[in-house]
């Protein structure tokens, strides 16, 4: 674009919306693609603009509004929708419920290049239909286009932004510790996870109490597993003393261990493994006593179907330590982040 006298406009195309404020209007007195006319030059004096920015032949650049449309095509993947183009901008808004996954690293790639700003909710946040994820637009009035099809070069074939959905699980609970079996203490779990399951879209088929004994629980979990279950927790028997057995009952079952503790406070010794298609997560206690932990941050993964990987364990560090804030307000907090 170019800066241009307002007389010497007559016949070009404005390239920016020219905003009104008098007699208590305010809105656009010309829109951008306006082709200037002799009786807009008054008019556009009136409004103090002694020069305006017309479009200039074979400049190579792209209007906001523009850039816009084509940064949110390239975008997203699915589960959302963009909004209208307003003022340059676009957001991207969810359309079901489910669990917010973007590409960093492309994110960071894209951002890097000059003028282009894209900001998201963070990779793995569990999101709600309606929720905002995400906004884009250039910063400057107009940016080069070979920058925006750089960024576009960049996501062909990707998924930069997308909302991976809730499916349906069937869900065994093993629940384990003499004292409970025993009835010398009541069993406070259960209840605990009835309340969390209610997010999800999940079925409880049964839920047993086993004693510290290998075959017991090993029982108990194939009887879940015979029953169709694709889900199995485990709590009790999660920390390191030698008669701890459940991280052993679940190596014993043929499970693939992908971690037994993370880098996170509460929840450090959660276990997380997958028997085939089966997702297998050990509980530590502290979920019984706290609002948050690190059963809250991995179930909406669970629920995608997407497996939890050792890199994914890994990162969980970065966010892991919980604030325990007088009142919780997980999600919308530091905590969890991976």
């Amino acid at each position: 674009m170019k800066k241009i006298d307002v007389e010497s406009a007559v016949g070009m195309e404005l390239c920016h919306d020219i905003t009104a404020m008098r007699d208590g209007f305010k809105g656009a007195a010309f829109k951008r693609g306006h082709i200037i006319a002799p009786g807009d030059i008054p008019l556009l004096l009136d409004l103090g603009k002694r020069s305006i920015y017309v479009w200039e032949e074979n400049a190579g650049e792209i209007h906001e509004e523009d850039a816009a449309v084509r940064l949110k095509a390239m975008s997203y993947a699915g589960g959302c929708h963009a909004t209208d183009v307003s003022e340059g901008k676009t957001m991207l808004v969810a359309d079901r419920r489910g669990m917010l996954r973007v590409d960093t690293a492309l994110l960071k790639a894209v951002n890097s290049i000059e003028d282009i700003t894209i900001s998201t909710l963070p990779d793995h946040y569990p999101v709600e239909a309606g929720d905002k994820v995400a906004s884009m637009r250039i910063v400057p009035l107009v940016t080069k286009l070979e920058r925006i099809e750089k960024a576009e070069r960049l996501c062909d074939g990707k998924r930069l932004i997308e909302i991976l959905p809730y499916r349906e699980r069937k869900i065994g609970v093993i629940i384990t510790g003499s004292e409970i079996y025993n009835n010398r203490i009541k069993d406070k779990f259960e209840p605990v996870v009835r309340e969390k399951m209610k997010k999800y879209p999940a079925q409880i088929s049964s839920v047993a109490i086993c004693d510290d004994d290998l075959d017991m629980i090993c029982s108990a979990a194939r009887r879940h597993l015979n029953d169709g279950c694709d889900f199995l927790i485990f709590t009790g028997g999660m920390s390191v003393d030698p008669d701890d057995l459940t991280p052993g009952a679940i190596r014993r079952l043929g499970a693939d261990i992908v971690s037994y503790g993370v880098p996170s406070q509460p929840g450090n010794m959660t276990l997380v493994a997958y028997l085939g298609g089966v997702s297998i997560l050990g509980v530590p206690g502290a979920a019984i006593s706290l609002p948050t932990t690190m059963f809250d941050v991995l179930l909406p993964q669970i629920f995608t179907g997407l497996p939890i990987t050792g890199e994914d364990i890994v990162r969980l560090g970065d966010g892991g330590l919980c604030q325990r804030c007088e009142t919780c307000h997980f999600p919308n907090c530091t905590f969890g982040r991976y």
